[in-house]
């Protein structure tokens, strides 16, 4: 019987690819919901080809023309709506729940799927550094396994199995630098989002790689790794490794490092924790270790990429700190694609917002609901300040 699958987030990168695996394992596998949020006509297609039961555009303005859309499709269901997400997830047939939805908005489609004991296959990292602790409690009560589907995370996975309850020593979680790995501050100074989006080795979303270039995108992969694997923060060690050819490894107390190693490829991790325990073939390039060269490792500079500073600052401080820093992330991310304020601005504003928003050492969902709106509020206020010194 196939494995029923719903994507929360298909017209993103990693959704897309996630559909790739799933057609080349139509046999094993069946698209049972596509949700998005804006890209209503790309949503649209994808219905037509993958013939989901149902499609959820969170933007409820877009509803209308979605239903036009797929009008002469009347066996796939149309909704809309944040509700909707959440609703959809709990659908009895649905197996697995890739949860691929970009920032916060992933945090309650992903718990509402929890609670109804699907598999999660996590690529959405920032519900993890908003609300770890939460998530890894509901998913031991409610007996919903999690897997990993970012390319480090999945190393890290991979890597463990087979180690059962073998002491981890650390964990090593790399990192390609991003395209300004070489800069110095001087040069950061005036980097525009159209350098920052010329990843060097991974094709992704414009938020994600513009986190990478910060490295923020690094310091959230800290936090998941906690959480994950339940390793804490000081015994996780960011190594840059511009080939990325090694994903990510871990040290064991003997000495021992296991580590997984491949091409720079999404949908490798994707259809690892779609089809785990089982390995399945994958049409793509292979890894030609004869071609690779070297492999080279070097610590980051945390002065110059304050981001990765200020995330494990958030880390350390704990409560609702890391959905401060993800929040005001967000805004500074995306006021730094529509140039509202330089790359070096972003750690500024963060840093601001984490100083200013309210701190609760023991938040609950409501509380992680209030903070963001509220740290997003005061992080658009430093943007707006910015915007006016600069204009």
């Amino acid at each position: 019987m196939k494995q029923q699958i719903c994507i929360l987030g298909s017209t993103g990168s990693i959704g897309t690819q996630a559909l790739d695996v799933i057609e080349q394992h139509s046999d094993l596998y069946e698209v049972y919901a596509l949700t998005a949020n804006n890209r209503v006509e790309e949503l649209a297609r994808q219905a037509r080809k993958f013939n989901p039961a149902a499609v959820v555009i969170a933007n409820e303005t877009h509803y209308a023309t979605l239903c036009k859309l797929l009008t002469d499709r009347p066996d796939i269901k149309v909704y809309a709506g944040k509700e909707a997400l959440k609703q959809i997830v709990e659908a009895e047939p649905i197996n697995m729940v890739l949860a691929a939805m970009v920032g916060f908005a992933g945090l309650e489609p992903t718990i509402a799927a929890i609670k109804a004991r699907k598999k999660i296959c996590l690529a959405n990292k920032e519900t993890l550094v908003v609300a770890g602790e939460l998530i890894c409690k509901l998913a031991q009560e409610h007996h919903a396994s999690i897997l990993p589907v970012d390319s480090e995370h999945s190393a890290i996975f991979q890597s463990l199995v087979g180690e059962d309850d073998n002491e981890i020593d650390k964990i090593l979680l790399t990192c390609s630098g991003g395209p300004f790995r070489l800069f110095d501050r001087d040069r950061l100074q005036t980097v525009t989002a159209a350098d920052a989006l010329r990843h060097p080795t991974w094709d992704m979303g414009a938020k994600i790689t513009i986190d990478s270039a910060s490295l923020m995108n690094k310091g959230f992969e800290v936090m998941e790794a906690k959480w994950l694997f339940g390793v804490p923060a000081d015994k996780i060690q960011v190594l840059i490794h511009p080939q990325s050819i090694v994903h990510s490894a871990v040290q064991f107390a003997d000495g021992a490092v296991k580590a997984q190693l491949g091409v720079p490829d999404m949908r490798l991790p994707i259809q690892y924790a779609f089809s785990f325990p089982k390995r399945l073939p994958l049409k793509g390039d292979r890894l030609d270790l004869f071609t690779a060269h070297s492999l080279e490792f070097f610590e980051p500079d945390t002065e110059k990429f304050r981001c990765l500073a200020l995330a494990y600052e958030a880390i350390n401080r704990g409560g609702n700190m890391p959905c401060i820093l993800n929040a005001a992330n967000e805004v500074a991310n995306e006021a730094f694609r529509h140039n509202k304020c330089s790359f070096l601005g972003m750690a500024d504003i963060i840093d601001r917002t984490m100083q200013r928003a309210t701190y609760d050492a023991s938040p609950d969902l409501e509380v992680y609901l209030q903070t963001d709106a509220e740290a997003r509020r005061i992080a658009t206020e430093f943007v707006a300040e910015k915007a006016a010194a600069k204009g």
